[in-house]
């Protein structure tokens, strides 16, 4: 597994691609509803497998100083579980500690409010209801 930031537009295909599928699609939103414009300016994560096929994403923007929020995590749904969003939020987190961020906010979907408090991160308030049925839960951490 190798993860790093997309370099190539062949990369970055596959990267948007990825988060449509996974976090669009199966709410009948159309292609390019995954993008939004923080984009350019964002950090992007993307992990790789052996053939070099990008399998899982992240995204970090500032805030504000000192303030990060990540979105966009998705992994490939057949590969869930074996240690993948681990590896885009470690490295998610690397890349914010070095980009001088020492608070991050994210919004998590009730089905990952687990993985985001077993990596310390603390639920301070209810999130937004996306697509009228997924439901979201505004949590935080400080390094």
């Amino acid at each position: 597994m190798e993860i790093r930031s997309p370099k190539s537009e062949s990369e970055f295909v596959a990267y948007y691609e990825l988060r449509w599928r996974v976090l669009r699609m199966p709410w009948g939103q159309p292609s390019g509803s995954e993008r939004d414009e923080l984009d350019a300016a964002a950090t992007h994560v993307a992990g790789f497998d052996e053939v070099k096929r990008l399998v899982c994403v992240g995204r970090l923007h500032a805030v504000e100083t000192g303030v990060g929020q990540f979105r966009y995590m998705a992994v490939e749904e057949s590969l869930r579980g074996l240690g993948l969003g681990q590896a885009v939020l470690d490295e998610l987190e690397r890349l914010a500690k070095r980009q001088g961020i020492s608070v991050i906010v994210l919004d998590a979907r009730e089905s990952a409010v687990g993985f985001y408090r077993r990596n310390g991160y603390e639920a301070v308030g209810e999130g937004h209801v996306l697509f009228d049925e997924v439901r979201h839960s505004k949590m935080k951490k400080k390094f």
